[in-house]
């Protein structure tokens, strides 16, 4: 029976997770496809995704009009290879062998849509990088 490849698992965790998250895990799920799998949450789950970056990505033809923020939790963190924070200081339980990275992002809450495409981009190109990283080693 041949291997399987190991498919990277991330987790991107802002405080909300109605705005960056959300917009990195559907960059990350659009582009790296059945490659990688991907999780996004909050470590103070809002009760709905940020409109205006529901709007943005729609721009870009991904529909996130049915994703509702979720949860941060241990297990969640504990299963991934590549946990990416946007803003959630020590809120992230850290485990040994899981990979940290910090994303330093302007924060979409309560902003228009202008506000978020330079966001949208940003995050779009940070994960193409991450992307070719993160299946380059696996």
């Amino acid at each position: 029976m041949p291997d399987t490849p190991h498919r990277p698992s991330v987790l991107f965790v802002c405080v909300h997770n109605a705005g960056r998250s959300q917009m990195a895990a559907a960059f990350l799920t659009r582009i790296g496809g059945d490659r990688v799998r991907v999780r996004s949450a909050g470590s103070a789950p809002a009760d709905t995704v940020n409109p205006a970056v529901v709007e943005a990505l729609a721009e870009v033809g991904i529909d996130i009009s049915a994703e509702v923020p979720k949860v941060l939790t241990a297990d969640a963190v504990e299963a991934s290879d590549v946990v990416i924070t946007m803003g959630c200081g020590d809120a992230c339980p850290v485990f040994p062998g899981t990979r940290y990275l910090d994303w330093q992002l302007p924060d979409p809450a309560g902003q228009g849509l202008a506000a978020v495409r330079p966001v949208r981009d940003e995050i779009e190109r940070r994960v193409r990088a991450l992307l070719d990283d993160i299946t380059a080693a696996s």
